[in-house]
């Protein structure tokens, strides 16, 4: 022990502190995975990954378009790109990639509002987008409202690095979690009560983990509220293109010109092509400000986490195709869709309840009937043996500082049919054999 603290005091308090969350239960069921994978064939006992809200339902239709575009990769077909692009290390990035993901975010939003290339600012993935956009707008010590539950990540996100604060704006069970003004307020006032500096709201639209969208009135009060506050409203979007059909989804964009008197320097959107496309790989990450001492600020510290500019040339390509682009955004909610049925249909069957979603590659999972107490170590006792007996890595409510426990996320867009058919059976079998019965409801 002693050795390991004199090899801590060579390290900064940043690198060593908590701020990081590893230490979460929400990494510890990841850890379990990857001791123990599940394989339909070489390991069919084992661990089924469903803490990871990855998007991986329409890869087939991303192959079948690179084999037909193969210019756009590093390939006999694009060698002759190749040594522009290479060298290109320019952070505004590739105006190209700036001009597609612009158009493409404006298709996401139902082209109701458009978006300016020169406000694009790249990043390491949405990490690196909220990271930055912290920076930017809070000192060590200030706090970002945060609506819980919230994305586990935000921890690590927001104040690992930056020492910025959050404090948790609590929703409630008995309206489905839904955010309002009045929750806001409550969690502001508190705040300046302990003197903490509010500099801002930050929204997740739509949910992690509730796989919801904000409506239209519940985002205007909110954008409201910010202007009356002189505080700034940072929108995580990037589960825009996620929602289900007909798309509920509202941007923060669109709200903005609908608010009368709103300040444009105070609306900040977060973006990443990780969910929307399934290319979490590619790290990239999105910074749009419509302030524009942010976007240059931001593109000053993008250095730091610059996409590479051969990721930047293949989704060019790949964005500027309109055809493929329609075609993948509607299969991709349709998949999304049926996945979230089959699952939630199947839940059903055994009475699990869950908070109805309309996007997302996950949903809210309610097993507080399942608790022995009502309390999170219950909770805690409860995620242990899913995850260890029941081989299912679902991720705890209390990992995402919901106030109440009892829930858990489910992701589902991580894993093929086969897998997700084996991962409804364990969980409906555990549910029949804790409550006592024996088979489904018809």
């Amino acid at each position: 022990m002693a050795v390991k603290n004199r090899k801590q005091q060579l390290l900064s308090g940043i690198a060593t502190n908590d701020g990081h969350g590893e230490n979460s239960p929400y990494f510890h069921g990841w850890d379990a995975y990857e001791r123990n994978r599940f394989h339909p064939t070489q390991n069919p006992n084992g661990v089924i990954q469903m803490g990871l809200a990855e998007n991986q339902l329409c890869f087939d239709l991303m192959e079948k378009w690179i084999k037909e575009n193969p210019k756009a990769i590093c390939t006999p077909e694009g060698v002759n790109e190749f040594k522009g692009i290479a060298l290109f290390d320019d952070y505004h990035g590739l105006m190209g990639f700036r001009e597609a993901v612009a158009k493409f975010m404006g298709k996401v939003r139902g082209n109701r509002v458009t978006f300016d290339p020169e406000r694009i600012v790249m990043s390491g993935g949405a990490t690196g987008a909220n990271e930055t956009i912290m920076f930017c707008l809070a000192d060590p010590g200030d706090a970002f409202l945060v609506p819980s539950p919230y994305d586990p990540g935000f921890d690590r996100d927001l104040g690992w690095r930056t020492r910025a604060q959050i404090v948790p704006v609590n929703c409630s069970s008995s309206n489905d979690f839904r955010l309002t003004r009045a929750a806001v307020q409550e969690a502001y006032e508190k705040a300046l009560e302990s003197n903490i500096n509010v500099k801002g709201l930050l929204l997740t639209n739509p949910s992690n983990p509730l796989g919801t969208t904000l409506e239209r009135e519940t985002l205007k009060a909110l954008v409201t509220f910010v202007n009356e506050k002189n505080i700034h409203l940072v929108c995580d979007e990037i589960y825009s293109a996620t929602t289900f059909t007909p798309s509920r989804f509202v941007s923060v964009a669109e709200v903005m010109q609908e608010v009368e008197h709103c300040n444009p320097d105070l609306i900040h959107i977060i973006y990443s092509l990780s969910k929307d496309l399934g290319l979490p790989g590619f790290r990239v990450g999105i910074v749009y400000s419509y302030n524009d001492a942010v976007v240059s600020c931001a593109r000053k510290m993008s250095s730091f986490g610059l996409v590479s500019s051969q990721s930047q040339h293949f989704l060019a390509a790949l964005l500027s195709d309109e055809e493929f682009i329609d075609n993948f955004l509607s299969e991709s909610s349709k998949r999304l869709e049926n996945r979230y049925r089959f699952l939630t249909e199947g839940l059903e069957k055994v009475g699990v309840s869950y908070v109805e979603s309309d996007a997302g590659l996950f949903f809210w999972m309610d097993l507080r009937p399942l608790l022995m107490k009502q309390t999170f170590d219950a909770e805690l006792e409860l995620w242990r043996v899913i995850v260890d007996d029941v081989k299912l890595n679902i991720s705890p409510g209390y990992s995402f500082h919901v106030s109440e426990p009892g829930w858990f996320r489910v992701c589902f867009a991580n894993m093929d049919n086969e897998t997700v058919e084996v991962a409804l059976n364990r969980i409906q079998e555990f549910v029949q054999t804790r409550n006592g019965t024996t088979e489904a409801s018809p």
